[in-house]
């Protein structure tokens, strides 16, 4: 049974999607941004990240499969492993491979998994139906040219001309002064007049753009046919006696800021009251078997933490 038609419609709704046995699939919101380079422009949208080390399973994609395919929880649960199974085996055997609609992943150098997210796919549904595109750029130099030449024209429409005379004519040089001030002022008008018709050429590109942005919006409307029920199941809580150890703290707010930064990197982490010693811990995660928080501790190992290590309460 395929699951990765389910992982991308939760996607769509959720901040984070574990597979379990696998890891999980983080969105983070982008905003809308614009390449001034070619005056492109790009709608926001979800990016997505892959967490190894959250393998869990918190039910989420279970029940929706359960509820897809009318089948058992456990049935889902089940499916859900045979696939994994089979994408473990294809990054061994071929060191790649790639699931629909989300991303392809490969083996680097080390042996470590790395994700390549697809950029095809907006998981943003308030952008759906967005596309980017780009807007023509101003020519503010033609535009100037254009102006000078009008302006040059008009100029051109009154020459000026001095006719000589025999007797000096004072009354003519006052109406010729004159003149010349009244051509000087209407330079001056005539240069304001470009500048301005400059300034109106680009508010109306402007205006068009935004136009064209809030046009898409509108018109922008998200369907998923078939729209699932919201179903509401209880599943009991499993015990979790198997912790993988951060570090433990004599001061508490040394022990907080630690936990706070595990949460940002995509671990369920943990705080245990203090110890008889007076230490604070802080865990990685707790796990139901030995043998999930001994994988765990060998993964935080290669790429996190070298001195995690594994602590066994009593039942």
């Amino acid at each position: 049974m395929k699951i990765e038609q389910y992982i991308s419609q939760l996607l769509y709704r959720h901040q984070c999607v574990t597979v379990p046995g696998f890891g999980a699939f983080l969105t983070e919101f982008q905003s809308a941004k614009l390449d001034e380079s070619s005056n492109s422009f790009y709608p926001p949208k979800k990016m997505i990240s892959f967490n190894p080390f959250i393998k869990n399973n918190d039910g989420l994609l279970a029940n929706h499969l359960a509820e897809a395919e009318k089948v058992s929880y456990e049935v889902a649960v089940n499916a859900i492993q045979n696939e994994v199974s089979h994408w473990k085996t294809k990054i061994q055997e071929f060191g790649n491979f790639s699931i629909k609609n989300i991303g392809d992943f490969s083996l680097n150098p080390e042996r470590n998994i790395v994700f390549v997210p697809v950029d095809q796919i907006n998981y943003l549904k308030e952008s759906f139906g967005l596309s980017s595109f780009v807007s023509p750029s101003v020519k503010r130099e033609v535009l100037r040219e254009v102006y000078k030449e009008e302006i040059q024209e008009l100029e051109d429409q009154a020459p000026i001309i001095f006719t000589p005379e025999r007797k000096k004519n004072y009354s003519l040089l006052k109406y010729a002064a004159a003149f010349l001030i009244c051509a000087g002022i209407a330079g001056t008008l005539g240069y304001k007049f470009y500048e301005q018709k400059i300034a109106e050429e680009t508010l109306l590109v402007q205006t068009n753009v935004q136009k064209r942005v809030n046009q898409k919006i509108q018109e922008a409307t998200f369907y998923i046919a078939n729209p699932l029920p919201s179903v509401t199941l209880t599943v009991p809580a499993e015990k979790m006696p198997y912790h993988v150890v951060a570090g433990a703290f004599r001061i508490e707010r040394n022990a907080e800021e630690h936990y706070q930064r595990l949460l940002k990197l995509g671990f369920k982490a943990e705080r245990l009251a203090p110890n008889r010693h007076g230490l604070f811990p802080v865990l990685y995660g707790s796990y139901p078997s030995y043998a999930q928080a001994q994988q765990a501790m060998k993964d935080i190992h290669k790429l996190e933490n070298k001195d995690a290590w594994l602590l066994i309460q009593e039942q």
